[in-house]
């Protein structure tokens, strides 16, 4: 290919641009949206050189007592995507916000996206030193009964009722946090799961990282979601290289998959596995596991909740109050 042809690829694709589409489900916080969309960004840089970018964000659930946007979604529509991603941008759609960039959009775009919590009184991550509850809500409505099926699949932003990790019905409602560890019977408490991912997620005093599970667990079993399809939605999905099932996996003992979620989810490193610490973490462990870990089902243990425990007690022990959850799998 001549250079002028080359040059002339490039003005059809910058013609053309390139449309961003992120949909902020319910589960995911703001560093998760962020970070992904910040990637996809970087992608379409990469892949149509100096083409327009118009980013479409949408938002499931995140709503705060008002009826409005909690922080997470408010701070990534205004702070993030208005904010620090408009100049790389042409153009911003979100439920509250939408505009063109008055400027010629960058393309200079960071290798990499560091966020940094502002230093202005708001909780971010766990409190470790209090062992809390950590809702979601702040002021949660005084129901003394469990809202609907419908009411929390309409919070979620789901036509149907269908479970938030394989999508599979029918479904059971899950508190986040559980009423025995002070969750409230707001719809924001809640999510909708089948029985077995209902079985599996944890019972923790910590909302956040209830959905970060959630989080996790639907990436890890995306290609369950599939499973039920017509067959020529399988046929295509197998056209475009994309799994239906999840591949079949050994079963693990429960400290292996305890050890799974920590790398996984949490972001442990052999490293942490190995500490010399482990005589003070499994003292803190107990005392996080009896403090703010519940049972559910009559489950003696889960997976899902002795890896918070741990991660929390690690945290604990080590000083590092910091939520991180990485961008699993």
């Amino acid at each position: 290919m001549t250079k002028k042809a080359r040059q002339q690829t490039r003005k059809k694709k910058a013609q053309k641009g390139v449309a961003i589409y992120h949909d902020m489900k319910v589960y995911e916080n703001f560093e998760r949206t962020a970070l992904r969309i910040f990637e996809c960004v970087k992608q379409a840089e990469k892949d149509s050189p100096g083409a327009p970018r118009l980013l479409y964000i949408d938002i499931q659930g995140h709503k705060n007592e008002t009826g409005g946007y909690d922080h997470d979604a408010f701070e990534l529509m205004q702070d993030f995507a208005l904010g620090f991603l408009g100049d790389y941008l042409t153009e911003i759609r979100t439920p509250l916000y939408g505009a063109r960039n008055p400027r010629k959009q960058r393309n200079d775009i960071p290798d990499a996206l560091q966020i940094h919590h502002p230093d202005d009184g708001s909780k971010y991550g766990y409190d470790t030193g209090s062992l809390a509850i950590q809702p979601r809500e702040n002021q949660p409505a005084n129901r003394k009964t469990a809202p609907t099926v419908r009411a929390i699949s309409e919070y979620l932003g789901m036509d149907e009722a269908a479970c938030l990790v394989c999508w599979r019905r029918p479904v059971e409602r899950a508190h986040v946090v559980p009423t025995s560890l002070g969750g409230s019977m707001d719809v924001r408490n809640f999510a909708l799961l089948c029985r077995d991912h209902h079985a599996e997620a944890p019972d923790v005093a910590d909302a956040e990282s209830f959905w970060a599970w959630v989080d996790y667990a639907e990436l890890r079993d995306s290609p369950d979601k599939s499973a039920d399809a017509p067959e020529e939605v399988k046929e295509f999905l197998r056209k475009n290289n994309i799994r239906i099932r999840k591949e079949t996996r050994e079963p693990l003992s429960f400290f292996s998959a305890v050890k799974e979620e920590l790398k996984s989810l949490y972001g442990w490193t052999d490293s942490d596995l190995s500490s010399a610490a482990w005589p003070d973490l499994m003292d803190e462990f107990h005392r996080v596991l009896d403090t703010a870990t519940g049972r559910h089902f009559s489950i003696d243990k889960k997976a899902s909740t002795y890896a918070w425990a741990y991660d929390i007690a690690l945290r604990r022990v080590t000083g590092d109050a910091r939520r991180v959850v990485r961008d699993a799998l």
